[in-house]
């Protein structure tokens, strides 16, 4: 039995070692490779990997709390609240624009209101995971447009916070004060997590700070992970627990911190994406394949749209208003939590392949098309000079 269980993750890794060579080979990110491996070996694929799925399931959910932890590390708790105060105008815009598709798309499809508040949900938040494994392979952190999409990364999130709990109280059917108070517990913790890292983040700091490299990794990985779940618990993102923690961390602390985590980030980000592969019956995209198409289409174009009306706001160039907004492209993890919750309370059974269809076309077209925002961009500007020579 552990046999086989070690055959199956040595497997996984080893394959995931080859397609990350794979795609440096083409100089384009591993993202796409990993998610079509999940499909091929998971529900409905060739091949399914049973004895080590509850090491990918809690494998993934590691990665994206990484993800989102060495994230954080890029800012300090001064410019979160400075850039979400600024981002909230488009925010706002983002929101609207990106839920409306998929309301629309659940009511004219007769599902329901409370299919559609889902849906809404599933078109609108971006997968903060692959954005920003996205912008570390393509080396994008320390651009001028990162905190510009950061701060709405940290937005949506934010909202998710608020979200899910009235989402999961219209599910099943609950009261105004069983939702209010779901709701209130949600945004007690993200106000404490938060004033702990704004107030106390020297504290922090303190706590976890050691001469030992071994320490410091054990008290760091330790920390992230014990407030992601507690997070997680108290019906908040544990995405949102970890960022807050990696902006909690600042200077050589947090440089050290993210050197020693980043083998294991990556690591584990790779699995999350398989996870989202392997969850997903191929067969299943089939019969909504149409309606998915548009809808990521339709979400394509808000998405950047959002990024691009955001990084001008914020006063950047060209280049960097594409790359914002093909940064935003992605959905992924919350999407499908949506979906999910959603089928397993009854609301409609076609849209788990909806959702996946839709996820999967975004999570692979998004990072192909951050690899050619930039390029794009400069192909634009060029075309653009003779014209306004002449003028």
């Amino acid at each position: 039995m552990h046999g086989i269980l070690l055959v199956e993750i040595g497997a996984i890794i080893l394959s995931l070692g080859l397609l990350a060579a794979l795609a440096s080979r083409f100089s384009i990110s591993p993202i796409p490779f990993y998610l079509i491996a999940g499909l091929a070996f998971g529900t409905g694929g060739v091949l399914k990997f049973d004895e080590s799925e509850s090491f990918i399931v809690a494998g993934a959910e590691i990665g994206v709390i990484l993800l989102l932890f060495t994230l954080g590390l890029e800012y300090t708790a001064a410019e979160l609240v400075g850039t979400l105060r600024s981002a909230a105008p488009a925010g706002l815009l983002d929101l609207v624009l990106n839920s409306a598709p998929g309301v629309a798309v659940a009511l004219i499809l007769g599902w329901g209101p409370v299919a559609a508040v889902a849906m809404g949900g599933v078109t609108y938040v971006t997968s903060s995971g692959i954005t920003a494994k996205v912008m570390g392979d393509l080396g994008w952190l320390g651009n001028r447009e990162t905190p510009v999409v950061l701060s709405l990364l940290v937005f949506e999130d934010l909202t998710m916070a608020v979200y899910l709990p009235i989402l999961t109280a219209l599910l099943a059917g609950a009261g105004l004060l069983a939702g209010s108070i779901t709701l209130a517990i949600a945004a007690a913790t993200i106000t404490v997590v938060l004033l702990v890292a704004l107030k106390f983040g020297h504290v922090v700091e303190r706590f976890v700070a050691s001469d030992s490299e071994e320490v410091l990794l054990l008290k760091v990985l330790g920390l992230t992970v014990l407030v992601a779940g507690v997070a997680a618990e108290l019906k908040v993102s544990a995405a949102v627990g970890a960022f807050l923690v990696g902006i909690a961390l600042s200077g050589p602390l947090a440089h050290t911190a993210r050197e020693m985590l980043t083998p294991l980030r990556d690591l584990f980000a790779a699995v999350f994406f398989v996870l989202f592969g392997l969850q997903t019956d191929p067969g299943s995209l089939i019969p909504v394949l149409g309606i998915a198409v548009l809808l990521a289409f339709t979400g394509l174009i808000t998405k950047a749209a959002t990024g691009w009306i955001a990084a001008y706001r914020a006063g950047l160039g060209i280049s960097a208003r594409w790359r914002a907004g093909a940064a935003l492209l992605p959905r992924g993890e919350f999407n499908i939590v949506i979906a999910g919750l959603a089928v397993t309370a009854g609301v409609n059974e076609r849209m788990r392949p909806l959702a996946a269809a839709y996820v999967l076309i975004v999570a692979v077209v998004g990072p192909i098309a951050a690899r050619g925002a930039e390029p794009l961009a400069k192909w634009i500007t060029a075309r653009s000079k003779p014209s306004l020579v002449k003028s």
